[in-house]
Order: structure tokens, then C-alpha cells, then sequence
């Protein structure tokens, strides 16, 4: 459970989901890279908006929110992870599509520092959803 919870955290930290309510664009996308950069720019709103019920039903994967305990669990887990989040900047810097899955190259400041980091997205239904960060 720690690990999940560690990664719900590292979801929303290290991406750099802003309370400050700045904006990820998409506009340098097209297509299916459009859909997933979308994604990561949908989770930053809700995070933004304090939209926990939307950040688990729309923008994690399935099985991120099954390993949280559910939906409510999720949206708890959420809540607080949240709270922690200091302002950040946010930029995806690339995205590879490869079939069902996806893998975002996305910029945040995090403890003062620019990272890139790896976030990798799975197709459920007709949106792509965050499976997990590396």
C-alpha cells in the first residue's frame, strides 16, 4: 500500500500539478499526441481546481486507482497528497505513442530543481489515463 500511495504522490508532486494556476499547453501536438499531452494538462487542472473526484475518475489509469482501494480511497489519497503541492511549473516536452500506450517527456520544477521525468499512459476506452511515473 505504501508504494502505491507513494506513487499517487509522485503522480501528482512530480509533475508539477500547480496550485498557482498556470496552464500546461498542448498546442505543439496533433492527433493521438494531442490526446495524451491533454491528459497531463487535465490532471493539472484538477489538481489546480481541487477536483480530486475528476483526478481519479478521468486522469489515473484503472488499476492505479484499484491499487488505491477504489474510488473513494483514491480520491482521499488525493486530497492529501494535494495539499502538499507547492507552485510548479509544467511542460511536456514530447510524447511517443506506441499502439494502446503512451510515454510523455514532461518538465516540472520540483524542490526548486527542472526535472524531466517519464510518464507513461495507457488508452482506457476513448481517453488515455496515467499509469505511472519513472
Amino acid at each position: 500500500m505504501r508504494r502505491v500511495l507513494a506513487l499517487a504522490s509522485v503522480l501528482l508532486c512530480a509533475l508539477g500539478a500547480a496550485a498557482c494556476g498556470t496552464t500546461t499547453s498542448t498546442a505543439g501536438f496533433k492527433g493521438t499526441e494531442h490526446e495524451v499531452a491533454q491528459t497531463i494538462a487535465d490532471l493539472q487542472s484538477d489538481v489546480s481546481a481541487g477536483e480530486h473526484k475528476k483526478i481519479c475518475e478521468r486522469d489515473l489509469a484503472a488499476p492505479v486507482v484499484n491499487k488505491l482501494g477504489g474510488q473513494k480511497a483514491c480520491e482521499t489519497a488525493v486530497k492529501n497528497r494535494v495539499s502538499e503541492i507547492d507552485n510548479t511549473e509544467l511542460t511536456v516536452e514530447s510524447v511517443k505513442v506506441d499502439g494502446n500506450t503512451a510515454t510523455a517527456q514532461v518538465k516540472s520544477v520540483y524542490e526548486g530543481d527542472k526535472k524531466v521525468r517519464a510518464v507513461t499512459l495507457a488508452k482506457e476506452g476513448s481517453r488515455w489515463k496515467i499509469t505511472a511515473i519513472a
